[in-house]
């Protein structure tokens, strides 16, 4: 495992080994010494094309909890502002010294040009590329909800029902989760307008639903909302945010139809409001926080693996 660019680069048994390593990983989070010297000398470099908080954070952490050397590198203060393309910026970070590169941008396929096209030979780690896929999201979602249900080390999500709700049509995250779980045996059923269902889900093994109400009847183990992506729409996907909010957002009567040991999931950033109320990212149930502090210890694991050949130190 040199590159993780989207989930159908590892198999099942490799993403059950990533989430096993990273319920290790994530003890080293609670030491008083949060360091291991697994990456010392190496130098991963954080290549974000879109703004981010917690994934770009996290991988600055997770990297420097495994003591490599990080750099940040922001596009709209680099030379890419003056028309540098995507592999030229990358060459001159390899040159630079980076091992790998964590790359977020908004155009679909990049971090595979950059895995596949020879033009690097960096360990290259898909952070997100346009409405395509973010692996490492999945594999924290799956953390979480191993954790949540109290399933052990080397097991796998089979029989757990998930429902992803909203706009799926843009999520990458949505994408991702769907190729992850499925292959680790979950049920994934998918709720959205029908403007923000995107044609072939089902083909990738996903139960289709046009109805919230409907999906919840169906007693999911976990309830997932995604953020409605207004920055990737080029036209109206919905009449209004006040009509979008009263069919898909988990407020009110919907928060009471959820299991009561059920969880509910939100990859972030929220809108509470609208895709989410504050009573439901604040229940009990609410695994959000979750999630970000299962994304340190996951994108650990991910970067061991990338650059140790899995090997341990």
């Amino acid at each position: 495992m040199k590159h993780l660019v989207s989930i159908d680069d590892i198999s099942e048994a490799e993403a059950i080994q990533i989430l096993d390593l990273a319920e290790s990983m994530a003890d080293v989070n609670s030491r008083e010494i949060k360091k291991l010297p697994t990456l010392r000398g190496k130098t991963i470099v954080n290549l974000f094309y879109e703004n981010s908080t917690r994934t770009r954070i996290s991988f600055e952490l997770a990297a420097k909890r495994l003591s490599a050397d990080v750099i940040n590198f922001a596009a709209a203060t680099s030379s890419v502002s003056k028309g540098e393309s995507l592999k030229d910026t990358a060459q001159t970070l390899e040159a630079l010294g980076a091992d790998a590169i964590v790359v977020r941008h908004p155009m679909s396929g990049s971090a595979h040009q950059l895995a596949t096209r020879g033009w690097v030979a960096a360990s290259i780690i898909n952070a997100g590329d346009g409405s395509h896929e973010h692996p490492t999201q999945a594999l924290l979602d799956a953390a979480t909800m191993r954790q949540s249900f109290g399933l052990n080390v080397g097991s796998d999500l089979a029989g757990l029902r998930v429902l992803i709700v909203g706009d799926i049509l843009h999520s990458r995250v949505a994408r991702s989760n769907l190729l992850l779980l499925r292959k680790l045996g979950a049920i994934v059923e998918i709720a959205a307008p029908v403007t923000l269902t995107p044609v072939g889900f089902d083909s990738l093994g996903a139960e289709i639903s046009h109805s919230f109400e409907d999906s919840l009847s169906r007693k999911p183990d976990v309830v997932m909302m995604l953020r409605v992506q207004k920055e990737r729409m080029s036209g109206s996907y919905f009449p209004s945010a006040r009509e979008y909010a009263a069919s898909w957002s988990l407020s009110g009567q919907r928060l009471s139809l959820v299991q009561k040991n059920a969880i509910i999931m939100h990859p972030g950033p929220m809108n509470r409001g609208f895709e989410i109320s504050s009573a439901a990212s604040d229940d009990s149930r609410s695994r959000i926080l979750d999630q970000v502090r299962n994304g340190l210890s996951v994108r650990m694991a991910v970067l061991h693996q990338c650059l140790t050949s899995g090997e341990t130190k």
